[in-house]
This record gives structure tokens, sequence and C-alpha cells, in this order.
């Protein structure tokens, strides 16, 4: 499975070059391969798989037409519920949980005939940068196992760069696709907000939360964000808008005269000189294939980071309230209810969820909700304007995806603020609700991978893929690869 693309795939099931059957237990050995040294994955649906690529190989052996994602084996982050499939979101709280119903996302998959290998692992409840805060193992980095994926979907970033399944989905609140995708080396895209249903993603922060696909290749992204991309009428922020098939989008030369804007606010201080080069090389090699570039300014993109951990906390202790022992998850006896309460939160919940929780509940607290909530609710909107200015003169916005290449773990777990950095080049992405996109644009001395977020309008996920497809084509980062073997 090296170097297979979803399309590479498909050409071989058609002409029966392979079995789905094969290409599954292809996945399936390489997995209890690398999983020992990876740890991507907290749950390997193996026999629910083959049984999947046995109804595609009867479907071809009828001389039925297939559909691009039937017999292709993908991760799912595991904090999207599965039917019958345990769901835990990496939390202790969760253990052995499993949905009586589906995600929107997984049973679009189901229906498109993609196999799913397992579940990945992931920051407890998605809160997190570097995978480290799973209620159950650290993933490592499969470009150096010492260093960490990224987070939260640091498993399902893992596993698509182990090669471990070809494409992953994974959910971004406020650059937990994208991160991760950057310190992997491989493609990560965040989708306007609302335009993949949420309904059976297990909730962190629902203003802020998105779903979206990690791949090896942009053209392999295009095609599964075709495929969960959708009105859902079960998830009220959910978009009614047409979605085309993404991948008409995908040429090997810029459109002329389109026009590219670089953050100036994310060049700078606390930014790797080594990520800068690579980003300043990304942006040359752009202007190269035809993009007209300019400097923009987002003056209060900087205060994305307080105003996130202010909002997102805020939600998450609010969303996070259902965990009372009662209905779902684990239960500590107790002499009373809220003995139970208590000692079940304690027991079930990490360190980091539990600070997450406190900061939030403090911010909406009587007194101090005007104070902190409404305030870095004021300044989401003008974080939101600036953005809504830079996009009245170009088309596209770029900067670093992360301000550093993958750190050791444990570098950063008795700072919660300097792992809070990892994501302050996301962050104010989600806070307006825009689509982007990690491309991989060079390797640091150590061999780590460097990503390049592009950025654009609302709903403009195609002038992303143009623009990520046509530097990808023009460069050669995309086909390197971890040797784990």
């Amino acid at each position: 499975m090296s170097q297979d693309t979803i399309k590479k795939l498909h050409q071989q099931l058609v002409s029966k070059e392979r079995s789905a059957l094969e290409i599954t237990q292809e996945a399936l050995e390489r997995i209890t391969a690398l999983e020992p040294k990876v740890k991507a994955f907290l749950s390997i649906t193996a026999d629910y798989a083959l049984e999947q690529a046995k109804k595609v190989d009867h479907k071809i052996a009828a001389g039925e037409e297939i559909g691009i994602l039937e017999g292709i084996p993908i991760g799912i982050k595991d904090n999207m519920c599965t039917k019958g499939i345990k769901t835990t979101c990496a939390s202790r709280i969760l253990d052995n949980f499993v949905p009586p119903y589906e995600s929107t996302v997984t049973q679009k998959l189901q229906d498109a005939g993609a196999i799913m290998v397992g579940k990945t692992n992931l920051d407890e409840f998605a809160m997190g940068s570097s995978t480290e805060n799973s209620g159950y193992q650290v993933t490592a980095n499969p470009w150096d196992l010492e260093r960490v994926p990224g987070g939260s979907s640091g498993g399902s970033a893992a596993a698509v760069a182990a090669n471990e399944c070809v494409v992953s989905l994974g959910s971004d609140t406020g650059g937990s696709i994208r991160q991760p995708a950057s310190f992997c080396g491989v493609i990560g895209l965040k989708p306007t907000y609302g335009l993949v249903s949420r309904f059976g993603l297990v909730a962190y922060a629902s203003s802020l939360d998105q779903i979206g696909p990690f791949a090896r290749n942009v053209e392999d992204a295009a095609i599964l964000l075709s495929a969960i991309a959708g009105h859902d009428s079960r998830d009220s922020t959910s978009l009614k808008v047409a979605i085309p098939d993404y991948t008409q989008y995908l040429q090997s030369d810029l459109k002329k005269g389109l026009k590219v804007g670089i953050i100036g606010e994310t060049f700078g201080e606390g930014l790797d000189p080594t990520v800068a080069k690579s980003v300043e090389n990304a942006i040359a090699q752009l202007e190269a294939l035809g993009a007209e570039v300019k400097e923009i300014s987002c003056p209060r993109f900087r205060y994305g980071l307080p105003a996130y951990y202010m909002i997102a906390p805020s939600e998450a202790s609010a969303n996070l309230a259902r965990y009372d022992a009662v209905k779902y998850g684990i239960r500590e006896s107790a002499d009373n209810l809220v003995s139970m309460y208590n000692t079940t939160r304690a027991t079930g919940f990490g360190a980091e969820v539990k600070r997450r929780i406190m900061l939030g509940t403090y911010a909406l607290s009587a007194g101090y909700y005007d104070a902190y909530y409404l305030k870095a609710q004021k300044v989401r909107t003008l974080i939101k304007q600036d953005f809504e200015t830079a996009f009245e003169e170009v088309d596209v916005l770029i900067s670093p995806t992360a301000p550093t290449t993958a750190f050791k773990a444990g570098e950063k777990t008795s700072d919660p603020l300097s792992m809070y950095l990892s994501d302050l080049m996301t962050i104010p992405v989600n806070l307006a609700g825009l689509p982007g996109i990690n491309v991989p644009c060079g390797f640091d001395a150590a061999g780590l991978p460097i990503g390049m977020q592009l950025i654009s309008n609302v709903l403009r996920e195609d002038l992303l893929f143009h623009v990520a497809h046509a530097y990808e084509q023009a460069t050669e980062w995309h086909k390197k690869q971890p040797q784990l073997v």
C-alpha cells in the first residue's frame, strides 16, 4: 500500500488486478506490524472490515459498477459514533461505550462502500495538540517515533503517514486536523463550518468543531470531502448548499490572476526559522506558477489564541456536563448522587479535560461572563472582520501551519501554555468558520515535515484544492515517506 491512492486502488479493483479483500488484508497486516511502534489506533475493526470487503468483491463479481470509495481502507477518529463499535473519545469516562447509532459521516462512508479498518487515537475529547492527553496511549510520529504526531487528531494523521490506511477522518476545533497533518507530512483539510454534518461527532466546542479529511495527496482529500459534505437535517448548524465534485478543481496550472496574501502577523517572533524559510520557498513556488503575491495584515490574528481559550472551554464545560455516570460511560459507586457525580468525573476525566472544564465554568460564572466569555466573542467577530477585509484583496491566504516541527513526547506536557501555542496559526480560522488546508512544503534538518496553511473564504474549498494541487504537482514533498519497516 506504499503509494496507493484512491484512484489507483479503484482502477485495480475494477480491472480485478486486486480484490477488496486483498487490499483490506494488506492494510490490516500493516497495522498489526506497525501498531506496536506507532499506536495510531485505539481499536482495530478487522472482522467488520473484512466483511465489508467481501461485499465489495461480490458486487464486482456480479458485474456491478462500484463507487470511487468502495473497497478503500479508512481510519476514523474515535470521537465519531459508530453503531455497535466502541467509541471512547480516548477518555476513561467512556470506557467500553458502544453507541446505539451511527454518525452522519460514517454512515455516508458506509453507504459509499469505504472500509473502516479502525478507530484512531486522539487527545481526550479532542482537547490537546500532541495526542499525549489520550486516556489510553501516546501515538508516535511516524517520521520520528520519539516525537508527537500533533493533536488532537494525531492518530488519524499518523495512520495515513504510516500507510496504515489510505485516508482518514479527523475533527478540527482549533487546528486539530491541520497541525497534526503538518507534523506528519500529510494533507489535512478543515472545511467551512457547517459544510460537513456534526451529527454523531462527540461535541467539544460546538461552534468550532468540524470534521475533515486526511490524505497523502490533494486529490484523495478532495474525493473524501465530496463524499462526506452535504446538508443534514439532524445538525442545526449544517449548511444547505450544493456539494460539487471537488476533484474538478484540480489543475496543474494556477488560474490567471489568482491572488495570494501572506498573513504578515504569522511571520516573526516564535516562528522557527527553518519553518519560515520553507513556507517562503513555497510562496516563491506559487509565484512561479503565476500567482500574484502580496502581504496582507490581519491585525487581530494574534488575539485568536486567548479568545479561543475562553470560548472553547466554556462550550466544553457545558457539553461535558452530560457525563454524569447515569446515562452512559463508567460509574463509580458512591453513597449518594452528588458523590457519584464527583467520584466518577474525578476518575474518568484526565488532567487537561479537567483544566478546560474549570476554565470554562469560571468564564461562564456570574460576575465573569461579561469580562471573559462575552469579550472573547467580540474579539472573535473582529478576527472574522479582518479575514473579510483580507478576502476583498486576495483569493487565498497563506501562513505556516504550525510555528515549529514536531516536538518530543513529554517536552511540553508540564507547560500547558507552551502546548497551546502550537495552534497559534490555526485557531483564528476556526473562530471565523473558514476552510483551511495543510500542504507539506519541506523538511527540517532532523528530517521532520513542515507544512504551509492555505485559507480561503467561506465555502471556497474549490480554491484551496486548486492552489494546493497546483503546488503539490510542482513539488516532490508529498512523495516522501517515513521509513518504518
